[in-house]
């Protein structure tokens, strides 16, 4: 009943509103959550001295403030998300080099896109499918709360990405080989304790990296594209798609999982306000005795 109300009664009013207006309020919220309720800034205060050792508190301080705006501004952009029209996101998600994939497509091939939260990912959702020739299918792990849940994966897939759980990417992946297909998946977030960790070193710390992306390449033996969304001005980003490899197999065991995930490091150690701070990324802690991968890169 609550989810039913915050939808109709604030989430979909809020969804009309123009961009300029949303911003207004982006810059309130920034004062409310920063200023006054102080939304995780011990975590976010915490993940960038941890990760940027060398950086001086000023400077810390500095992308912490930038890293709020940015996440603001999240937060209303997906808001609009739910009520905006393709030529708009079109205009403002710039898929700039969909050839990367599309010679695959000459040759017959699914793959897979891995990136991290990183830029503006809700809006990327909305654009991807339109802009390649494969058909965009995302991992996605479903809401406690079942209205939410389908509201959330009606607006994601409103222009085409299919949304699935990581069952269900297993069944298509096996049941429709003859559709070409671009899996996506989200590299960054900490493994869970039922998921296989790859310890590495991220940003200066003992990281558990997901070893999804890479196990399923090799199983697959499918293609692998890291995607990096930039953001270039408020409200409008541009994604630059690299190949890591088109022969999984052929590679050492932990490469193309230390491959995008030094993809993402370069590109947060560029602009590290556009990341997701405030996510408890360093919860897990290494087990005694489980060894530190070798650097293969």
């Amino acid at each position: 009943m609550l989810s039913l109300l915050l939808y109709y009664l604030v989430i979909l009013p809020l969804s009309y509103l123009p961009f300029w207006f949303l911003y207004r309020i982006s810059d309130f919220l920034y004062l409310i959550i920063y200023d006054v309720a102080k939304y995780r800034r011990s975590v976010v205060s915490k993940n960038l001295a941890n990760s940027f050792p060398a950086k001086t508190d000023s400077e810390l301080s500095s992308i912490e403030r930038l890293y709020y705006r940015h996440m603001c501004d999240l937060i209303v952009e997906s808001l609009k998300g739910f009520n905006i029209a393709y030529h708009r996101v079109e205009k403002r998600m710039k898929i700039m080099n969909p050839e990367v994939m599309d010679q695959f497509v000459e040759q017959g091939k699914s793959l897979f896109l891995v990136g991290g939260h990183y830029g503006n990912w809700e809006m990327f959702a909305l654009a991807i499918d339109r802009k390649i020739q494969h058909k965009a299918v995302a991992l996605y792990t479903p809401l406690s709360d079942e209205f939410m849940d389908s509201k959330i994966r009606e607006s994601r897939s409103k222009y085409g990405l299919r949304m699935l759980s990581i069952r269900e990417i297993r069944e298509n992946l096996k049941s429709t080989k003859e559709e070409l297909t671009l899996t996506i998946f989200g590299s960054d977030q900490s493994p869970g304790k039922s998921q296989q960790a790859y310890w590495m070193t991220f940003l200066n710390q003992e990281t558990a990296v997901q070893f999804g992306t890479e196990k399923f390449a090799v199983e697959y033996d499918m293609a692998v594209v890291y995607g990096i969304i930039q953001k270039r001005s408020r409200g409008h980003y541009e994604v630059e798609f690299k190949l890591i490899t088109d022969d999984p197999g052929s590679k050492p065991l932990g490469w193309i999982t230390q491959k995008h995930t030094k993809m993402l490091e370069d590109a947060i150690e560029a602009q590290p306000e556009y990341w997701l701070w405030s996510h408890k990324r360093w919860k897990r802690e290494r087990p005694e005795g489980e060894k530190m991968a070798v650097n293969l890169l």
